[in-house]
């Protein structure tokens, strides 16, 4: 489904963020960890377009989308979900899930998205999505939207942020209902040992490269026994 072939980004002052990155993903949940630093949002804003490598390609079900616009790979079955997103004056909390969905949703449709992220749908519904909403109510509505897409692929960056007096349970459980709906990928940039429980597959990022990868049970123990997890369990990018 996806793959990055020798994959590097390199910003002003010759620094590198990735040096010739590969790997690709077919399975289910794939949970990318590492490091503060060590480019693990790169990696989502590479397979997103919000950036461009500075070498190497991306391919997406066999077509290289390396300089696909972000419009255009969302239209091919990509969706991100920022670390922080974005605040809207003067749109309501329908108005971008219909937007997502790409068509006027029901009062019922909102209601059962909304209701699936721990949000009472009365209280938001109308809400404008501005300055009002505080940061967890707003990873909690971009995951809704996300589910309203319904993409073959998803990019989450981080999203257990700011969701602590959500049930973690529900959050694995929305993952779950979307691989379940779209028999596609969930991304998850993530450093919480939980989410990276759940993964089929694991990436380990550390400076810049590729450390690591394979499935949950060879990975995470090294993870967790390595005198360095405190690294990979405390975030950053």
């Amino acid at each position: 489904m996806l793959e990055f072939r020798n994959v590097s980004y390199t910003v002003e002052g010759n620094i590198d963020i990735l040096k010739d990155v590969s790997f690709t993903i077919n399975e289910r949940f794939v949970a990318v960890t590492g490091p503060n630093g060590s480019g693990k949002s790169t990696i989502a804003k590479l397979i997103a377009g919000i950036i461009t490598p500075t070498s190497g390609q991306i391919f997406f079900n066999g077509e290289d989308i390396t300089d696909m616009s972000i419009t255009d790979r969302s239209k091919a079955g990509i969706s991100y979900a920022f670390q922080q997103p974005v605040r809207f004056k003067g749109i309501t909390v329908r108005d971008l899930i219909s937007l997502a969905a790409g068509k006027d949703v029901t009062k019922s449709q909102v209601c059962q998205y909304l209701s699936a992220v721990g949000l009472c749908a009365n209280d938001y519904i109308n809400r404008e999505v501005n300055a009002s909403l505080s940061g967890g109510e707003l990873k909690r509505i971009e995951i809704a939207m996300t589910m309203a897409r319904g993409t073959q692929l998803t990019v989450f960056d981080e999203p257990e942020a700011g969701i602590d007096l959500w049930s973690f349970n529900n959050l694995i459980k929305v993952f779950e209902e979307m691989h379940e709906k779209n028999n596609g990928s969930i991304i998850i940039i993530s450093h919480q040992e939980k989410i990276l429980n759940i993964a089929d597959k694991i990436l380990v990022i550390a400076d810049g490269k590729v450390t690591s990868e394979g499935k949950k049970d060879e990975i995470l123990p090294g993870l967790l026994n390595s005198s360095y997890n405190c690294k990979f369990f405390k975030g950053g990018n």
